[in-house]
């Protein structure tokens, strides 16, 4: 009690000159509570504080977290709209001048209505974010639907995650990343954590992952690097990239052999369990340590584990997703939670990791290019007439469903797509087979890209439009449990730069679609709007309004009217969202990676994330100290297979697949398996491991395998001066 008065009493000090702004941290989806220091004479930010009182977090703050508030005022920022010249320079960052917005906006109605009088309304294509608010988000699916009138709209979740959305709705029903809030995570008994270097990717969880081992729980970790959290765990399982599945059934498999099933939440609650206990039957431990890798005792004892604890919380991340069967991996993750009952009550559940900022919220609201607000389906007669009641439309003017965000390349490719509208987003970077798409930005008839840094995929746009921060702007997110919270304004914005959903209202109007937009005039009204659009959906965000997010410091969805307070926990009363209200335990045949290792390609790839950057590394990697700290990507290579390349500690490197090829510094490590290396992704241009990456798409999400291909070493010969 000492400790929490200290600190309030700090958060209280009244600096000179200064205020503090409450709000939550850019990047990922834990949130962190901030306060931004603005001093009041400029008007502008200067630091940061932790909030204690965020109970999420309670104060803690990453490398990341502490630097966000550089973003705004750093010297690379966008002042002003671009406008290239001379397209024979797309693909660099020469060429351009700066613009007004008139003219700017001048030009891309132009060129919008010429490619949609020529080719068709689907020639123009969006491909957005969910690093923005759910508001930008909404009005992002309704500008490209009403404003465009084009189906081709996809957003880069499908690179992040699509996979866990495809899962738990084929398991549950409906998509929210936690069953249960994040404050019970310290209070359970067991934490299954696969695919996530939580340490690194989510810092801030790791005080209440540390707590379970103190109270005498466990810690299970599935990953093919020995990662910090998997060094100190009570199990590491270290599997082969690409083979999360047959791991699971093996697990699974033991769960039933053991009897630690709970027959009565079975028989009441789920369909599918005889057909998954048949499938199962061959994944002995034997069998599924073939498959894996991993010992058939750990898999013994990962059950054991599991199946022992009076609570346990199954949790993942992209490691099991980013794979072309992530949507298996999930569901057959989230077999573990419905055959043994840990679901649907506290201290129990199922969770996935949020990568991005709004990783949640920004895939329920109309970014996908199969879903309307609220997570309706736009396939759905009565889902697409109920927004159109709210956008202003008639149900023959909604579009028909497009494709996923790597599909999309491929039609702008061939040519059926000729405009880009990005926003948000960084698909030079973070796209699969990076050369194909590329090759695809650069065949684009005319591109705007709205950014407030300068992207590697800007570098391929025809006009640049000055975007804000963050903290230049207000709206709510939803945080990696499913709790929506309110993002505050700290500063105006800077040059001339704007928040997007102002940039969509203002083309909306000069391309003839005013009276479904000029109503819109602030965040707020596009808050009102996009909660109302969300109402009776499975995602109903309509009672959170900002002013009940302030109050109860954030509202679980659904929470569907004025007095709901919200659903921290889902399920409490076994009612899941299939129509006969059962879960689904799901049987899922073993498929191996797209791509596996041969005598030309002899090594696993997989990528990741560092703690010092976030996604692409467009914002992270112009920080100081970020970027001092990991200032260029790297290969992480075991000493047995250095050994067997002739490589040394910090030597150069050429790493190639199938589809490309790049030079890293090597780093020995044991922390890794002898058959797999690994690159973190947040470089560009030539330093991009998306160069190497495999575009195999898994059928329901359409998530590319970014965590598994096949892939080889050779030493960089150094040339001597003669």
């Amino acid at each position: 009690m000492q400790r929490d008065k200290f600190f309030k009493e700090i958060e209280n000090l009244n600096h000179p000159n200064e205020k503090l702004i409450k709000t939550h941290c850019s990047y990922c989806g834990m949130q962190c509570g901030m306060n931004l220091r603005v001093n009041t004479q400029t008007n502008k930010i200067i630091g940061v504080e932790p909030r204690y009182d965020w109970p999420v977090t309670v104060g803690k703050m990453c490398p990341k977290g502490v630097t966000a508030y550089q973003q705004t005022n750093h010297k690379d920022r966008l002042l002003k709209p671009l406008i290239r010249d001379d397209a024979s320079l797309k693909g660099t960052t020469e060429g351009f001048r700066e613009a007004s917005w008139d003219e700017a906006y001048d030009l891309i109605v132009k060129k919008f209505k010429e490619l949609q009088s020529k080719y068709g309304k689907d020639s123009l294509s969006v491909f957005s974010g969910v690093s923005m608010t759910n508001e930008k988000c909404y009005l992002t699916g309704k500008f490209a639907r009403v404003a465009l009138g084009t189906r081709y709209i996809d957003y880069n979740g499908r690179f992040c995650m699509s996979s866990a959305a495809g899962g738990f709705l084929r398991s549950f029903g409906v998509d929210r990343g936690s069953t249960l809030p994040w404050t019970d995570i310290h209070e359970t008994d067991c934490l299954f954590i696969a695919g996530s270097n939580t340490a690194e990717c989510h810092p801030t969880s790791m005080f209440r992952i540390w707590n379970v081992q103190e109270r005498g729980g466990y810690i299970i970790v599935v990953d093919p690097r020995e990662t910090p959290i998997a060094r100190r765990a009570d199990l590491h399982l270290d599997l082969q990239p690409g083979t999360d599945l047959a791991l699971a059934n093996g697990i699974v498999n033991q769960l039933i052999e053991l009897g630690y099933l709970d027959d009565e939440f079975i028989n009441k609650h789920t369909n599918g369990f005889e057909e998954t206990r048949e499938l199962v039957k061959e994944f002995t431990p034997e069998y599924t340590s073939m498959l894996t890798g991993v010992a058939p005792e750990k898999i013994v004892r990962a059950a054991e584990l599991y199946g022992k604890a009076p609570n346990a919380i199954v949790m993942f991340a992209r490691g099991v997703e980013q794979q072309h069967k992530g949507v298996d991996n999930v569901s057959a993750y989230t077999n573990m939670a419905l055959i043994t009952g840990k679901i649907g009550r506290p201290k129990s559940g199922v969770a996935t990791f949020t990568g991005q900022g709004n990783g949640q919220g920004g895939r329920e609201h109309g970014q996908k290019s199969d879903l309307l607000p609220g997570y309706r389906k736009i396939t759905n007669p009565e889902h697409v007439k109920e927004v159109c009641q709210v956008w202003n439309i008639t149900p023959d003017e909604m579009p028909k469903p497009g494709v996923s965000a790597y599909e999309m390349f491929e039609l702008m490719e061939e040519k059926t797509i000729r405009g880009l509208y990005l926003l948000c987003s960084n698909p030079a970077v973070s796209a699969p087979n990076q050369n194909f798409v590329r090759k695809a930005l650069k065949n684009l008839d005319f591109m705007i890209c709205s950014d407030f840094y300068l992207s590697e995929s800007a570098e391929f746009a025809d006009v640049i439009l000055p975007a804000v921060t963050w903290s230049e702007d207000e709206g709510t997110v939803t945080n990696i449990e499913g709790r929506i919270i309110k993002i505050n304004k700290a500063q105006e914005p800077v040059g001339e730069s704007k928040p997007d959903w102002q940039i969509q209202v203002q083309l909306a109007e000069r391309l003839g679609r005013g009276k479904q937009f000029s109503h819109l005039k602030t965040a707020r009204d596009v808050a009102d709007e996009f909660r109302l659009a969300s109402k009776g959906g499975y995602a109903d965000y309509y009672g959170a309004t900002w002013d009940k997010i302030e109050k109860q410091d954030g509202v679980f969805w659904p929470c569907k009217d004025e007095n709901d307070k919200g659903t921290p926990h889902m399920f409490l009363d076994k009612k899941f969202y299939h129509p006969d209200g059962k879960a689904k335990i799901c049987a899922l045949p073993y498929r191996p990676p797209a791509e596996e290792p041969c005598e030309k390609y002899p090594l696993r790839l997989t990528t990741g994330r560092v703690v010092y950057h976030y996604l692409s590394g467009n914002q992270t990697r112009r920080i100081p100290f970020l970027h001092d700290m990991c200032p260029e990507p790297y290969v992480e290579v075991h000493p047995e297979t250095a050994a067997k390349y002739y490589m040394e500690h910090e030597e150069r490197v050429r790493l190639y697949t199938r589809r490309g090829e790049a030079v890293y510094k090597v780093k020995i490590t044991e922390a890794i398996r002898k058959d797999t290396v690994f690159v973190p992704y947040h470089f560009g241009h030539e330093d991009s491991i998306n160069l190497l990456t495999i575009a195999a798409l898994d059928p329901i999400s359409r998530m590319p395998e970014f965590k598994a291909c096949a892939a080889q070493l050779e030493k960089v010969e150094i040339k001597k001066v003669q």
